[in-house]
């Protein structure tokens, strides 16, 4: 549980440590800051991701058993060494087994893991394990393509790098037919 009023005074110390007064520009900051942060940068924090997954998904039919794709899903997160938010993109691939998620619902479980305190490769993991736990898909994968403030505003000050990460399961972490077509729908099929 966050306690907004806390941390709203905890941001006003902060700034005061920074030698800054709290007035002007900066009244109302610690209230601002604290409300972005519970409200939107971690909400995924309050959320249970396996039961979106749970609740989102319906019995896969005679037809549903091909590759799903869903690509250039917006990403944002936050890194928990700095505290600065990264963003960019991911592509969520996985071969339907029992069950099958809805398109809102796969978006909405790739939120609720990124919007948290969590480095991006944790993301794309508990993705894909949860893909293969809760809907019994037999091979999931997540690509994050991720452009990451802390590496950009401060310390190497790398302008416009991306991270890349590709998390498996299932059987697309063993070489074979289905992996190889799993790895061709994250370039869209191109060579």
């Amino acid at each position: 549980m966050i306690d907004r009023r806390r941390a709203a005074q905890a941001i006003e110390d902060f700034l005061r440590a920074l030698g800054r007064d709290i007035d002007g520009d900066l009244a109302g900051t610690g209230e601002r800051v604290a409300d972005a942060w519970a409200d939107d940068l971690i909400e995924g924090e309050a959320i249970d991701a396996a039961a979106v997954l749970r609740e989102g998904a319906m019995a896969a039919g005679p037809f549903d058993r091909g590759l799903v794709v869903a690509r250039d899903l917006a990403v944002t997160t936050m890194c928990p060494h700095h505290l600065l938010p990264g963003h960019g993109t991911g592509i969520i691939a996985y071969l339907p087994g029992e069950r099958v998620a809805g398109i809102g619902t796969l978006a909405h479980v790739l939120d609720a893991l990124a919007r948290r305190l969590t480095l991006q490769e944790r993301i794309g993991g508990q993705l894909v394990e949860l893909l293969v736990s809760e809907l019994g898909a037999r091979g999931a994968l997540c690509k994050l393509a991720l452009t990451h403030t802390c590496l950009i505003a401060r310390g190497e000050r790398k302008a416009g790098a991306l991270i890349e990460t590709v998390a498996v399961a299932g059987v697309f972490a063993e070489p074979g037919p289905e992996r190889d077509l799993a790895l061709a729908a994250l370039s869209g099929g191109r060579p």
